[in-house]
């Protein structure tokens, strides 16, 4: 892979109603990170695709993965290479980093931790986690 500074690294965590996008480049800077709806996933895709220098995409390899990357492969505009990542207890650990980059406000600062639930979404969280383990697994 490219490990220039352009080299830009596409999270995706897929699921069945809505999926977690977020993009990197190759020191973990986060440039984008957002919860989508699943039907708006190809599309958005692309775009960010056309956006940012994607060198990579990095997706979970859990339930709907198969589907998921064949569905990427054959719809993308631009050729870019897909890497599974093991995602298992993603989304625990995302519900975590959600509450150290969004310091809880109010009576939640006084709920333990484990009790805190985000208040939207962590898809996008995943995705970050994603790029973040591909980093681990190729140093």
């Amino acid at each position: 892979m490219n490990q220039d500074n352009s080299s830009m690294i596409l999270g995706f965590d897929p699921g069945r109603d809505k999926c977690g996008v977020a993009i990197a480049d190759n020191k973990g800077n986060i440039y984008y990170h957002e919860v989508i709806e699943s039907s708006q996933a190809i599309s958005t895709l692309n775009d960010l695709i056309g956006q940012f220098s994607i060198t990579l995409l990095v997706m979970g390899n859990q339930t709907t993965s198969k589907q998921w990357k064949k569905q990427v492969e054959s719809e993308l505009l631009v050729s870019v290479p897909i890497t599974l990542i093991d995602e298992r207890n993603s989304t625990l650990e995302a519900r975590d980093r959600y509450w150290e980059m969004y310091t809880p406000q109010g009576l939640m600062r006084l709920l333990p931790k484990g009790m805190r639930n985000p208040p939207r979404p962590i898809d996008d969280i995943v995705a970050i986690l994603l790029i973040e383990r591909y980093f681990k697994s190729i140093k």
